[in-house]
């Protein structure tokens, strides 16, 4: 099975495009499960966030894996397949690894090394491991996807100015220090836009959410006032600055309700959400200042010595990624020979007590292990080195060269497989 991951982020379509194929959790759950059931997929992950949604799949074959993908992600998002296949990317194998890597160390991020992408990552493991559409193989990338962006952490500076998509946008609308602060939504990007306005100093934090009670309960977490989305246009007149975060498919601020609010006066708005919440009209409104995720598209986090050695990083994790896995492709092998080695000495052992029936047990006991052990020693150096040799690119054809010299049933060696993936999905390192 072969790494696939087919996607579209903000490197690849302008925010028009994307707010078109955002997901909710419910539509992304939908598209794993729809995805990992297509013939040519055995695993499937999505990691859908405010700038990209992307498919990871285990596929057996690259072309047939990719055009089910893609059908897939059209039918869903029901963004036609034309329109969708311009603006989106494939990546395989190798490809498919170092791209997962990038995005979890946060250099594919809109904002350079920020900090959220590690835990949206670590939540798309999750969600997989609880749909069961991730088993071995995409729980071992994914894991290790977030060791590389542990580690590209603490090596590096690369989020040492903590930013987010959050706080480059509120520092973008200009700053909120001392400012009447309104939240509209309750999710994850809510909760950390109300958590940098309380710890940043603003006057005062509302949070509206058309859920009330999960507003309610992130104020009990946070701190702030809840209200319900129906006082929101209230709210707006009460408040200088909203930050609009929400999973609505329409219009959440339509430009009257900003107009009557900013009423002239400076009144930030920033709109953090795919589809967009804040009808883009308001950006024209006296003393409005309208900040978007397009706005913030390529703001820089680290340092470049920073980003170069997170790019380091990655292409060490990737080599070593990659060797282990070419290593772990000729065990299969391995085992097949050995059985077969085995099975050849349980025969002439048998062969043996029919034309000596005389043997005593001890004497059985004693020809039984000369013989296991010529089979270990003849065996031994070429089941080792072949091990060695997988390591490096090309490595898997020493494995095939076992296969062919010792007549060994391909079958035989499909047979021989990792741990089921009910059993390797626990365990999550973060």
């Amino acid at each position: 099975m072969s790494y696939l991951v087919v996607g579209i982020s903000h490197r690849s379509a302008d925010i028009t495009v994307l707010e078109r194929v955002a997901l909710d959790p419910e539509a992304a759950t939908k598209l794993a499960l729809t995805v990992q059931l297509t013939p040519a997929v055995s695993e499937s992950a999505v990691l859908a966030t405010c700038n990209r949604t992307e498919v990871y799949a285990n596929v057996d074959r690259f072309h047939a894996g990719m055009d089910e993908v893609t059908a897939i992600l059209s039918d869903i998002t029901g963004v036609p397949l034309l329109d969708l296949a311009e603006h989106l990317y494939v990546h395989f194998e190798e490809g498919a690894v170092a791209h997962l890597f990038q995005v979890a160390v946060g250099l594919d991020s809109m904002i350079v090394g920020e900090s959220q992408i590690v835990g949206q990552v670590k939540e798309s493991l999750r969600v997989g491991q609880d749909l069961e559409t991730i088993g071995t193989g995409l729980n071992a990338l994914f894991q290790h996807a977030l060791r590389v962006g542990k580690r590209a952490r603490a090596e590096t500076g690369i989020d040492s100015a903590g930013r987010s998509v959050v706080s480059a946008g509120l520092e973008a609308v200009g700053g909120f220090e001392g400012r009447r602060a309104l939240v509209v939504g309750a999710g994850s990007m809510a909760s950390l836009a109300a958590q940098t306005l309380l710890n940043g100093g603003a006057a005062s934090v509302t949070i509206a959410n058309r859920n009330y009670d999960r507003a309610v309960a992130l104020t009990d977490r946070v701190g702030g006032t809840a209200i319900k989305l129906a006082d929101v246009p209230s709210a707006l007149g009460e408040a200088d600055l909203v930050v609009s975060c929400t999973g609505a498919r329409g219009v959440v601020l339509t430009e009257k309700m900003v107009r009557d609010a900013a009423d002239g006066r400076p009144f930030g708005v920033l709109d953090v959400a795919l589809p967009r919440d804040v009808d883009p009209a308001a950006a024209r409104i006296p003393g409005v200042k309208l900040v978007t995720l397009a706005d913030l598209a390529g703001t820089a986090g680290g340092s470049e010595h920073d980003i170069d050695e997170v790019r380091r990083i990655v292409g060490e994790e990737t080599g070593a990624f990659e060797a282990t896995r070419r290593a772990a492709s000729v065990t299969p092998t391995v085992v097949a020979l050995r059985a077969m080695a085995s099975d050849l000495a349980d025969a002439e052992l048998a062969r043996l007590e029919r034309r000596l029936p005389g043997l005593d047990d001890v004497q059985r006991a004693e020809v039984a292990r000369t013989i296991r052990r010529v089979v270990d020693k003849v065996l031994h150096t070429p089941t080792v080195r072949v091990k060695e040799l997988a390591a490096d690119p090309g490595g898997p054809t020493y494995a095939d060269a076992l296969r062919a010299l010792f007549a060994l049933d391909p079958a035989t060696v499909d047979a021989v497989t990792a741990p089921k993936a009910s059993q390797a999905t626990g365990g999550d390192p973060a």
